[in-house]
């Protein structure tokens, strides 16, 4: 296989006309994807590599494809291996808006610059549902990542299967509150690292191939409680009306009940990906957030439609337990 996957890829970069290039490999991501940038002169071009079975590139063109016909950047595609895991795109360079905000860019700009485009790909996404939806079956696989890997790796043991069974049944009411709520495309990683400052001013968007069809909150909460940057109390407050002002339509007792929903959902989701990637794949840089992901956590149950899960909580992982693995106190 890896020798075809090297003969396909010489094929595609010399169709393409990058044969000769430079290759630049790319720091990693959390996924099994890799990314090279390829240098040819004065241009580039960056290689998506997403080697079967574990990747598919075929969903990324399918939302790549979905939002250039909205009228938002995504990176062209310059040539394609579907079968072997190949994709040639458009470099949108380096300047993502975590580097902007590090060299000291406006943040509450930049900010509102990404509420301005959610709220500009809700109102032309209404009604056109192509993606799979955010069902059942997708939240209850994304319930067992904080279930099978953190709670094990945190106590000790596995879960009593009393507690895993209430746990199931207390998401699944819950979850069921979100439905009230319009669907959007849900890009499910927007936040700062996955959007892009392009030399022509947009904002490109990259990392989009898990999308769905699901709640118009849920994107929003992803940027505003992200996993590896702090968002200022208030400045989150403001984003959130900023929203809501241009959806008048929304009840928002039910977005805001929505959103803390789907926001702890979310989080718990990722602190077991975040242990998952740790104990499963030797990636343990990404524990570091976890306190961060704890806290965010626990500002959500203040709201009182997370009553339940909070009960659940306090049952089942005590306080000295919701910690880095490894580095339980007693």
């Amino acid at each position: 296989m890896a020798e075809d996957r090297a003969a396909a890829l010489s094929h595609l970069l010399a169709r393409a006309g990058w044969a000769e290039a430079e290759h630049r490999p790319l720091a990693g991501d959390a996924s099994f994807r890799r990314y090279v940038r390829l240098v040819r002169g004065r241009d580039s071009a960056m290689l998506m590599d997403a080697p079967p079975p574990r990747e598919n590139v075929r969903p990324w063109l399918t939302v790549a494809e979905r939002l250039d016909a909205l009228g938002f950047r995504a990176p062209r595609v310059l040539g394609r291996d579907i079968e072997h895991g190949y994709l040639l795109i458009e470099d949108f360079g380096d300047r993502t808006f975590t580097r902007a905000l590090g060299a000291g860019a406006d943040e509450a700009a930049l900010y509102e610059s990404a509420v301005d485009l959610l709220i500009d790909l809700h109102r032309r996404d209404a009604g056109q549902h192509i993606l799979p939806p955010y069902d059942q079956a997708l939240y209850e696989t994304e319930l067992a990542l904080f279930i099978d890997w953190y709670l094990p790796a945190v106590l000790g043991r596995p879960l009593d299967a009393a507690l895993v069974a209430d746990y199931r049944v207390i998401w699944r009411a819950l979850l069921a509150r979100t439905q009230a709520l319009p669907e959007t495309l849900v890009l499910r990683d927007y936040h700062v690292d996955n959007l892009m400052l392009l030399e022509d001013g947009a904002v490109g968007l990259i990392d989009f191939q898990d999308a769905v069809r699901g709640p118009v909150a849920y994107d929003l909460v992803s940027l505003l409680k992200d996993a590896r940057r702090d968002v200022d109390c208030d400045l989150a407050e403001s984003l959130t009306r900023r929203y809501l002002a241009a959806f008048p339509a929304l009840d928002e007792a039910a977005f805001r009940a929505a959103a803390a929903i789907l926001s702890t959902q979310r989080l718990l989701k990722i602190i077991g990906i975040f242990t998952r990637l740790d104990r499963r794949d030797g990636k343990p840089v990404y524990l570091a957030h976890i306190p961060r992901l704890w806290r965010l956590v626990e500002e959500e149950l203040r709201h009182p439609a997370l009553a339940p899960v909070k009960a659940w909580l306090d049952r089942a992982v005590p306080q000295a337990a919701r910690c880095i693995p490894g580095e339980r106190v007693a």
